[in-house]
């Protein structure tokens, strides 16, 4: 199934690790086959990990962009989902952890990066 993408202008997205960024109009593009996008909003850079939530989202993140395994971004992802389900108690909150580690054991990323997007929002509500 083809997905669209509308771009305001000057916006960034990747596709299959290539930065792209918008010209000085709106545009809509349609990808006719699988590829790895990820919209400017969804990027996470490396400096701007610095919560527990976004020490998982990352390694996820490069694992999406990666046209190949890496095992060492796995396990950096198990390390620290596993460090921040061992001090969460919500059960909702754990069962949004549980799918996402089951998207990326299925290979599945870009699913896992939507729910740890929930991971975030809950995190975000945690420290303000």
């Amino acid at each position: 199934m083809p997905l669209k993408i509308s771009l305001k202008p000057g916006e960034k997205f990747v596709l299959n690790g290539a930065v792209i960024e918008n010209g000085d109009r709106r545009a809509n593009l349609v990808l006719k086959n699988k590829a790895a996008v990820l919209r400017e909003k969804d990027i996470l850079q490396e400096a701007d990990v610095t919560t527990p939530v976004r020490r998982i989202y990352f390694p996820i993140m490069m694992m999406y962009l990666s046209d190949r395994a890496d095992d060492k971004l796995y396990d950096e992802f198990v390390l620290r989902m596993n460090e921040f389900m061992g001090v969460v108690s919500n059960p909702e909150v754990l069962a949004v952890c549980v799918s996402v580690s089951r998207d990326v054991m299925a290979g599945e990323h870009y699913k896992a990066l939507m729910g740890c997007r929930k991971l975030m929002k809950y995190e975000d509500e945690r420290l303000a």
